[in-house]
């Protein structure tokens, strides 16, 4: 075998390979980002409170190992309710509110005890409400 052949076979051995590496990374992104949009959903529902009651909790050991594991490294830690709380049934069902508007709220009556002056004035209401 010629040095010009074992050249070119050596060129098209690690072509091949750098293929396959490309190959695996990419499954292997497709699957991370798959294990990430789950771990987002899974996330999403325990803030929501929104997990099935009887629902299969992940064991206290793995939070704990991956809660070590993200500040080891300087990732945030979302703080989420424990598994224990979340997959207990509920005693009763939850009440939806309607929200609260703050806007054109009553003004409230200030250290000295007085209400700020009503005008029509509407040029520095701001302060008003700051200093009253």
């Amino acid at each position: 075998m010629s040095a010009t052949e074992a050249l070119g076979r050596f060129r098209a051995e690690v072509g091949a390979a750098v293929t396959r590496a490309r190959r695996a990374a990419g499954e292997v992104g497709e699957r991370n980002a798959k294990l990430r949009e789950r771990t987002r959903e899974l996330a999403r529902q325990a803030r929501e409170r929104g997990v099935e009651p009887g629902a299969r909790a992940t064991s206290s050991d793995v939070r704990e190992a991956a809660t070590g594991f993200r500040t080891d490294r300087g990732l945030p830690v979302e703080q989420l309710p424990d598994a224990v709380e979340l997959t207990a049934p509920q005693a009763h069902p939850a009440v939806e509110t309607a929200p609260v508007a703050t806007l054109g709220s009553i003004a409230v009556a200030g250290p000295s005890g007085q209400l700020p002056r009503a005008s029509d004035d509407d040029e520095d209401f701001s302060q008003s409400r700051i200093l009253y």
